[in-house]
């Protein structure tokens, strides 16, 4: 029976073993222990999305995506890949470059195996493999880190005995994709910047591969280290732990399976930034709005949102409006949508007013009126200037608990930009009205306006996008100036 010792400590429990031919140690730190069943549920729903990777692998029980290259052109040799090592563990291998790479465990532990065993060693006896073997054993749910050198032998498995969990999944940096003695044509590869971690990766010579197949690894009695956070390995309370973490990691990682995965890339690159001002714009029709005593404003908000000439198709203020009306019409953000949803079946019970459409511009879907903008959209008040370089628009209804008044405003501006802007102004009736507002101003002013001026604006005036770049869903992106 094996002597144990154990020693707490309060940094990151690390470990390291020295290579006796001179290179690299193997190193090991444990950095943090996640949610009970997160290691399954991250394996999954990282592996789902890995395997749609256009640089996606599947070899050598390894599935693997290379997820940025080398520019050997300007002298970057390192890469970065995504790895997972799954029930079944992978074959020893080695590398001929340096390796560090960081992973979270599955929800039943891994153990990372490591013989620093040299060719000519194993060339002697093939025994002198298993006299260098290493053990490190990773508890369940766990971020760690790893490095070791290319001449180091390693194999990574799940730790617990039964094949239902992973090992890991890993993000690895090669610190230099041409390190080592590579083949010639490996070299190549690399060199064109198509190397995979298959193609630099070095199996067991058959006789040592062999003698393993017939020393099954928990009959072969490897010194090993085990690395722990919450509880120390061989108590009570570390097998109840790790207990819990499997069942959670049952569950996790079956509903990860289940659930589709998706993710979602957003850009804007500033042409959509939507800023909220301090004060209204010199002329703005809303100053007009809500003044008299009987009817004062408790709230004011207005943001503006930039473009230059060029990402517009006119340069008549009036049709650059009415564009925007419309496309505040036919585009509403779909999470405005489902909170003005949620506040309507909330509010409907005591009689105020409803609209599918966000309150800043819910007054566009009113019945005709008299006045109407552009023949056709319904507003309280209008301007357009002689030139035609500025137009606005006054929208909003009176309510039972509050009176709001919106406007909507085009600006075509010299030095090629032309702004739109959206400010609202409202008055509480009573004290409902009061309280309403100090529940709702926050994602008003934060999500609601902001969103929807960016949304109207991103559909009214589309950027053309080049044939070979697709076009993404763009997110609001806004602050506070003078």
């Amino acid at each position: 029976m094996m002597t144990t010792h154990a020693k707490q400590v309060r940094t990151f429990p690390s470990t390291h073993i020295p290579s006796p031919s001179g290179g690299l140690p193997v190193e090991v730190s444990l950095i943090a222990q996640l949610g009970h069943g997160a290691g399954d549920h991250l394996f999954t729903g990282a592996l789902a999305r890995q395997r749609a990777h256009a640089d996606f692998i599947d070899e050598l029980d390894e599935p693997s995506a290379r997820l940025g290259g080398t520019d050997l052109s300007k002298g970057d040799a390192t890469s970065l890949y995504s790895f997972g090592v799954g029930a079944k563990g992978h074959p020893f291998h080695r590398h001929a470059g340096h390796r560090v790479f960081t992973a979270i465990s599955g929800s039943g532990g891994a153990q990372l195996r490591f013989s620093t065993a040299t060719q000519a060693q194993i060339e002697q006896d093939p025994q002198n493999f298993i006299q260098a073997l290493r053990h490190i054993n990773i508890p369940p749910d766990c971020l760690f880190t790893v490095r070791f050198g290319g001449d180091i032998w390693h194999q990574f498995a799940p730790l617990a005995k039964t094949p239902l969990h992973p090992a890991f999944f890993a993000l690895s940096c090669h610190t230099n994709e041409l390190g080592g003695a590579l083949p010639d044509t490996l070299r190549e590869q690399v060199l064109a910047n198509s190397a995979s971690i298959p193609a630099l990766t070095v199996l067991l010579p058959t006789a040592v591969a062999d003698l393993l197949s017939d020393m099954p690894a928990n009959h072969l009695h490897v010194p090993t280290t085990h690395l722990s956070l919450d509880a120390l390995p061989g108590t009570l309370q570390g097998l109840l732990c790790k207990s819990v973490r499997c069942a959670a990691g049952l569950v996790r990682g079956t509903w990860a399976a289940w659930r589709r995965t998706t993710g979602f890339l957003s850009e804007n690159g500033g042409r959509l930034a939507v800023t909220e001002l301090d004060s209204l714009p010199t002329g703005s029709l809303l100053v007009q709005e809500l003044t008299n005593k009987s009817s004062a404003y408790q709230y004011q908000d207005m943001f503006r949102l930039a473009l230059n000439a060029s990402d517009v198709a006119s340069s008549s203020a009036t049709i650059l409006l009415s564009q925007l009306l419309d496309s505040f019409l036919s585009n509403p953000p779909a999470g405005v949508s489902r909170l003005m949803a949620l506040r309507n079946l909330l509010v409907s019970p005591v009689g105020l007013r409803t609209s599918p459409l966000g309150c800043p511009v819910s007054s566009l879907l009113s019945p005709p009126s008299d006045m109407l903008f552009d023949r056709r959209y319904p507003v309280l008040g209008q301007c357009i200037d002689h030139d035609d370089r500025r137009a606005q628009v006054i929208l909003g209804t009176d309510d039972k608990h509050l009176v709001f008044r919106s406007c909507v405003g085009v600006q075509v501006l010299d030095g090629n930009r032309v702004e739109i802007t959206l400010g609202t102004r409202v008055h509480c009736r009573n004290l409902f009205g009061r309280f309403y507002m100090a529940a709702i101003h926050g994602v008003h002013r934060s999500y609601i306006a902001p969103t929807m001026l960016r949304m109207a604006a991103e559909h009214a005036f589309p950027l053309t996008e080049p044939a070979d770049r697709p076009t993404q869903a763009l997110l609001p992106e806004y602050g506070r100036s003078g």
